[in-house]
């Protein structure tokens, strides 16, 4: 009775430490410099209604949150790419990976707000 008290609770255990995979990336080239492409994406992911956690401008990078349930973190990442650049977003829900095409609506906004700007 006890090892297998013991077994079990070693498999309980084990599952804890189970870390769930890396979620998708989805990019898209932009034809703006890389702090322009940055600031874009907080304007969007702000008027969403995403609290922005953090946002390096040197690394490229912004990591925001929706604080609705189950809770969905989006990490977003502008590097320079030729005479443009390359917004890549990834995106958790509820610890979870979130399937990566559901991140084309922000990322065709972020296409049509920089193709509006001159």
């Amino acid at each position: 009775m006890r090892v297998a008290l013991i077994l079990l609770l070693s498999a309980w255990l084990m599952g804890c430490a189970a870390t769930s995979p890396a979620p998708e990336t989805r990019g898209v080239p932009l034809a703006v410099s890389s702090q322009v492409a940055q600031a874009a994406v907080l304007d969007v992911l702000a008027e969403r209604g995403y609290v922005i956690r953090h946002a390096d401008a040197e690394l490229g990078r912004v990591d925001a949150v929706l604080a609705r349930w189950p809770g969905y973190r989006v990490r977003a990442t502008v590097t320079p790419d030729g005479s443009g650049s390359r917004a890549t977003l990834s995106a958790t829900w509820g610890g979870r990976p979130l399937p990566p095409d559901r991140l084309d609506p922000l990322l065709s906004e972020l296409e049509t707000r920089l193709a509006a700007d001159p």
